[in-house]
């Protein structure tokens, strides 16, 4: 079954950030998700606090923004960074903010995935 983005943002990610904060350390960043569709919604992840954090809405300042559909974005969640890679030159995937970033991504899907 396909993984559901709410389920992701409003439990996958939250739970391996409270069981390994650790690994938040490694991307040290503050991200915004901005995901559109009946499945999608916005979420801020804050890897800089302690701890780190995943919630609903927008807070604070996003060092990057990421932008894209739920069915992209679960194929994101699926397919890794190859998945992202292709997402991005096709014009799905919208990224704002430090492009540097968005390469880390692949260390948030991997925790949570």
């Amino acid at each position: 079954m396909a993984t559901s983005v709410k389920a992701f943002f409003d439990e996958r990610v939250p739970a391996v950030l409270k069981t390994s904060p650790e690994k938040a350390k490694d991307v040290a960043a503050v991200y915004l998700f901005k995901i559109s569709g009946a499945d999608g919604g916005t979420w801020t992840v804050d890897l800089v606090s302690t701890p780190p954090t995943c919630v609903p809405g927008e807070h604070g300042t996003p060092q990057c923004t990421v932008e894209a559909s739920d069915a992209d974005f679960r194929g994101m969640i699926e397919g890794g960074m190859q998945a992202a890679m292709a997402l991005f030159f096709s014009g799905k995937l919208k990224v704002g903010g430090d492009p540097i970033l968005a390469t880390k991504l692949s260390k948030l899907l991997q925790m949570a995935g």
